[in-house]
């Protein structure tokens, strides 16, 4: 056997187990965020169930939970029970806010009586404010600081240890 085609194999095989090797345990569906320290997209929104236009640079000066969701989306359903009572339990300390994309204004309001409803739930008819966002499906929450930088992004439905840790961050 010719030794250099020997030893070019063995330095594929150890470049292709390096490369696996770093790979395992890696959320192959999970992308970091390059919006992650950055300022958040400002946007403005109708508020369900009303003509209010929120913009979210009101909220400036207060931390901001930005939770993206949909009625179809079976995680969505039970994380929601779980933002609501930490939006309750937050008080005025945080500011929660819900984007619905790609949902009927009737489902979301019918959604809301059956689930509850301590915050603002914006509707993002075009989707825009999703795109702009970078969200590749629902639920997908980011955790502002009070100077409107993105500290923080989860993927997937949240426990309340989650959100604590998130919230932690954008209290800094």
């Amino acid at each position: 056997m010719n030794r250099t085609v020997l030893a070019i194999g063995i330095v594929i095989a150890l470049a292709l187990v390096v490369v696996l090797y770093f790979g395992l345990g890696k959320d192959p569906q999970h992308i970091d965020s390059p919006l992650v320290g950055r300022p958040a997209p400002d946007f403005a929104l109708k508020a369900v169930g009303s003509d209010e236009t929120i913009d979210l640079a009101q909220y400036r000066g207060k931390p901001v939970v930005l939770n993206f969701w949909a009625t179809w989306c079976r995680p969505c359903w039970d994380e929601h029970p779980t933002l609501t009572a930490t939006a309750q339990s937050a008080g005025n300390q945080v500011q929660f806010l819900g984007v619905v994309f790609q949902d009927d204004e009737s489902k979301i309001v019918d959604f809301l009586r059956q689930r509850g409803w301590a915050y603002p739930t914006l509707v993002d008819e075009k989707g825009k404010t999703a795109i702009a966002y970078g969200v590749g499906g629902v639920p997908e929450t980011f955790f502002l600081n009070k100077n409107g930088t993105i500290v923080a992004k989860f993927e997937g439905p949240m426990t309340p240890d989650i959100i604590e840790e998130n919230l932690a961050k954008a209290m800094r």
